[in-house]
């Protein structure tokens, strides 16, 4: 099983428009919402390509009430922590003429300190008992970062293989805490670090302690690199694509985790091209938390280049 914790959850609310004009008035269809939040969209994608998952997230208020049945309806299984705060929303506008997305995401409230409690007991219970566990997503503006690093040190010690996808403070802590995976976007490495050249950021992770650092490039795909193997840099560029990238990074994380569970040992060169086609895959879809069926197809088309061709025994 594979357990995703997500701090500082969203109900996400998705119109798409045939063009987005600033400032002008817009006829669209129904917009759709889905209870969201990076870890709710890594359970989605892993649901979907046949592992077993468990999402623990919170939800709050009236927002968190749709949270919960949109949640109960996708049949994602799940664990939700009550706290008093509402669930914040998100939204994203989708221009489908030029193929992006203009995306508001509210900060959302910190729960109050037993329920963040009571959020992190249960990622070190359940967790104890993963395969691997992925922390991912901001934090609740208000909350300290020091309970999801003591989940992640305990996990860690473990030896539950443990992936962070968060930015600034708490991502370079749980690097600290020795994280068998970190996975910033290049923005968010560059503010964790000061470093504007992400194998230079990378490093810096890698050097704080963390085991094996993925860095999401955008439309240029992403870089793998192993604090074993400070020299070796893997790099994996998808085709051209359009679509809607909310969720690409998620996908990627997704694929992360496939790869650390996986029976057999763990080769960064593949996890590059699995993490990059599932993260172009989801940018044909139009709702986060979905692989487009050609994922396997655009796995073959990723271009992977590595300067070695070792690989790393189990983390577990």
């Amino acid at each position: 099983m594979i357990l995703t914790v997500t701090p500082n959850p969203a109900l996400d609310l998705t119109w798409h428009a045939a063009r987005l004009d600033p400032g002008a008035t817009h006829r669209v269809e129904a917009g759709h919402g889905r209870a969201g939040g990076k870890g709710l969209n890594v359970a989605r994608v892993l649901h979907q390509t046949g592992h077993e998952v468990l999402a623990v997230t919170t939800a709050g208020g009236s927002s968190g009430a749709e949270f919960r049945s949109e949640l109960e309806r996708s049949g994602i299984p799940h664990r939700l922590v009550p706290v008093a705060a509402p669930t914040r929303r998100c939204v994203a506008i989708v221009d489908d003429s030029a193929g992006e997305a203009t995306i508001f995401n509210e900060h959302g409230d910190a729960p109050e300190s037993d329920e963040a409690r009571d959020l992190f007991d249960a990622a070190i219970a359940l967790g104890a008992d993963a395969d691997a566990v992925a922390f991912c997503g901001s934090l609740p503006r208000g909350l300290a970062p020091e309970p999801l690093v003591d989940a992640v040190a305990r996990l860690v010690s473990a030896g539950v293989p443990t992936v962070v996808d968060t930015s600034g403070g708490t991502l370079l802590a749980a690097a600290r805490a020795g994280a068998t995976v970190v996975k910033p976007n290049r923005d968010e490495l560059a503010e964790t670090t000061g470093l504007a050249d992400p194998v230079e950021g990378a490093h810096a992770l890698l050097d704080a302690g963390a085991r094996i650092a993925v860095v999401s490039l955008g439309a240029d795909g992403l870089l793998v690199l192993d604090r074993d193997h400070r020299d070796r840099i893997v790099r994996a560029r998808p085709p051209a694509l359009r679509g809607n990238a909310t969720g690409a990074g998620d996908a990627a994380v997704a694929a992360v985790l496939a790869e650390l569970v996986a029976d057999e040992p763990l080769d960064l060169a593949r996890l590059a091209r699995r993490a990059t086609a599932w993260s172009a895959s989801a940018v044909l879809m139009p709702f986060a938390g979905e692989l487009s069926p050609d994922r396997d197809d655009l796995a073959a088309r990723v271009e992977v280049t590595d300067d070695t061709d070792d690989t790393l025994e189990s983390p577990r």
